[in-house]
């Protein structure tokens, strides 16, 4: 028996969707790449249960960098919360490459970010909740994790933000 809808449903987003990449389309969101590193790098490493992205910079769909810079100095919190961004959607382009779908992925469990940032800085943690309300948004409570912000003088190629994710993943 089908009771009907009901208004007080706490189901997690992904579930009412069915699959990441339909919660993507649904979002209005088009992974970029993925833009592999340099050999004798993996883009993901798989064991054990988890997955663990290489260190993602902020590459749009055309594979530059978005806000090149130093953030407080070159650009503002605003544009490296957008990098921070753009990084979370490069771990989930590599990953989507590494595991055949996102689907896979039971659980975030750490994001990782450095913030390229004027002597002084202190906001790093509102520059990584870029990608982390993004993947809050993908995966619904599984997208919840632990993090570090942290905060640097330089990064590769100049951009303003570089994280690397690690999940949980389904066998």
């Amino acid at each position: 028996m089908n009771p009907g809808p009901d208004n007080t449903d706490q189901t997690d987003p992904t579930e009412q969707i069915g699959t990441v990449d339909a919660r993507l389309e649904v979002l209005g969101i088009r992974l970029p790449g993925p833009y592999p590193p340099h050999d004798p790098l993996d883009a993901v490493v798989v064991h054990g249960g988890r997955a663990r992205t290489s260190g993602q910079l902020p590459r749009g769909h055309d594979g530059r960098l978005v806000h090149p810079g130093v953030v407080g100095s070159t650009i503002d919190v605003e544009q490296g919360a957008e990098c921070a961004l753009w990084c979370a959607l490069n771990a989930l382009s590599v990953l989507r490459a590494e595991l055949g779908s996102l689907d896979r992925i039971e659980r975030v469990l750490t994001v990782i970010g450095f913030v390229a940032c004027a002597p002084g800085f202190e906001k790093q943690p509102a520059v990584i909740d870029g990608a982390s309300r993004l993947l809050h948004e993908v995966f619904g409570d599984a997208g919840r994790h632990t993090r570090s912000a942290i905060g640097v003088a330089a990064l590769p190629r100049g951009g303003a933000v570089e994280i690397e994710v690690e999940v949980a993943i389904r066998e």
